[in-house]
């Protein structure tokens, strides 16, 4: 059962790894057996988003080592009174889900990394690549507006 569920975690990185590729929303994409890794486009710091398995299920992640960008991103939300998890459901709703009810966690990992993480509900048929694609663009599309995340000159 183990084998079959690497497997198909596999096909789902796969396919979102190609989905993130086509958005062009995102610096180096990587994908392995362990996840797909995307580096977030123009951040002022290192930040790279990340889908990967845990404890049976699907996660979709933005990781950073740097305390001040993912500062940034805290003051941003403290400065607009705005809730992440809103934030996350607006741009889940954009992209075309219905009911979006998005949890997050945000915390210090054992890597040193600064994360905001949510799990992604699947249900038993689920197109699980078309649902977590679709919530790895709502993450980029959600946080690229936080904090320093987008440092591209347009003044």
């Amino acid at each position: 059962m183990q084998a079959d569920t690497k497997s198909e975690f596999g096909a789902v990185f796969s396919g979102v790894a190609k989905r993130a590729k086509q958005a062009g929303v995102f610096g180096e994409i990587t994908v392995s057996s362990d996840g797909v890794q995307c580096r977030a486009k123009n951040s002022a710091e290192a930040a790279t988003y990340r889908v990967f398995s845990k404890d049976g299920g699907l996660w979709v992640s933005l990781g950073m080592e740097d305390r001040w960008l993912s500062g940034s991103i805290e003051a941003s939300l403290m400065g607009s009174g705005d809730k992440l998890n809103e934030l996350i459901d607006d741009e889940l709703d954009d992209l075309g889900v219905d009911d979006p009810a998005s949890s997050f966690d945000h915390f210090r990992s054992p890597e040193m990394e600064f994360v905001f993480r949510s799990r992604v509900a699947l249900s038993e048929g689920d197109e699980a690549v078309e649902i977590v694609g679709t919530w790895l663009l709502a993450y980029e599309q959600c946080f690229r507006r936080l904090g320093d995340m987008d440092q591209t000159e347009e003044d």
